[in-house]
């Protein structure tokens, strides 16, 4: 996306049809995705409703990919979305379709330049998840990261525009790239959240060579770590890499809006501080799923509405280059 792109670019009122799709995908997206809707409900009405149309239909790709259905269905069910996308993408989906998700998100994709390709990205991470794929290595991991999440950064940026950036100069050239690495920070604190629901389901993401390394291969089907693990020093490793993502991503901060800065900045505060309470306590994650508690959420969405954040990462970003 080119920088210096604000607002919507197809400004009329949507119709009552749209306006009743978008109400699906806002009632989808707030009882699917509640740190998702928390960052969502700061910005302004055209770009929440763009937002709630991009998570119903990744919601939708996600939950065919962890369903219950067998692999070859799923793979059938996942080529229908990306030919309903393909729909959307050429502009084939009327405004009294019977698939809510498809009208808002064809109108969304009106209003904003939102780099719909995105989506095919997030259907080819799901299919990996389909086909069993293990990653030996971070590059390989975050090859998949980038389909599954650095694509929803990217996607998210076209609904946002950037503003002008001022002192920062040619970095917001960079704002993709930035989107692209606090989509793989958020994925990666994800992926240690959930590791023993993700073995559960046969899953595991972290990297063999990681496993390997701190002697974690045997997996995580059980609610303490492997005999002889050092389960601890997998984590904090997994920890430090998340923290520097989020340091580079950051600095799409000062690039945005002030509410979609904020938006953008309590999303990504919650999943970091998520990230310091499993740092403090690694082996809460294989007893179940950690969470943060609402006034704590409600902290984050207040600082990220205050700039806070983005000023801090802007007077960073500055220093740097001085």
């Amino acid at each position: 996306m080119s920088p210096n792109v604000e607002g919507p670019t197809h400004a009329s009122v949507p119709s009552a049809p749209v306006l009743a799709a978008y109400s699906y995908c806002e009632a989808v997206t707030g009882t699917q995705a509640r740190n998702f809707a928390y960052g969502i409900r700061l910005l302004p009405t055209d770009k929440r409703q763009a937002m709630s149309a991009l998570y119903a239909f990744s919601r939708r790709v996600d939950d065919i990919g962890d369903g219950t259905l067998a692999p070859e269905a799923k793979f059938v069910r996942l080529e229908e979305t990306r030919s309903l996308l393909g729909r959307i993408r050429a502009g084939e989906v009327e405004e009294d379709d019977t698939d809510p998700v498809a009208v808002a998100l064809a109108h969304a994709a009106r209003r904003f330049p939102i780099p719909l390709g995105g989506l095919d990205e997030l259907i080819d991470g799901v299919l990996m998840d389909v086909r069993g794929e293990e990653y030996e290595t971070w590059d390989d991991l975050a090859a998949y990261c980038r389909c599954v999440a650095g694509a929803i950064g990217r996607l998210s940026l076209g609904v946002f525009g950037t503003v002008d950036t001022g002192a920062l100069g040619a970095d917001a050239a960079r704002a993709d790239e930035y989107a692209d690495t606090l989509g793989l920070a958020l994925q990666l604190t994800n992926i240690l959240r959930d590791v023993r629901e993700d073995a559960a389901n046969g899953r595991t993401y972290l990297p063999a060579e990681d496993l390997a390394k701190f002697g974690c291969s045997d997996g995580f089907a059980a609610d303490r770590a492997p005999a002889g693990a050092d389960f601890a020093g997998l984590v904090h490793h997994e920890v430090r890499r998340a923290r520097a993502l989020f340091v580079e991503g950051y600095r799409l901060l000062p690039m945005l809006d002030r509410r979609s800065g904020a938006c953008v900045a309590a999303m990504a505060g919650i999943y970091r501080r998520l990230l310091d309470r499993i740092e403090r306590e690694p082996a809460a994650v294989l007893r179940g799923r950690v969470s943060l508690p609402t006034h704590e959420k409600a902290y984050v969405a207040v600082r990220g509405l205050s700039g806070l954040d983005a000023r801090t990462i802007s007077r960073q970003s500055t220093r740097r280059r001085i």
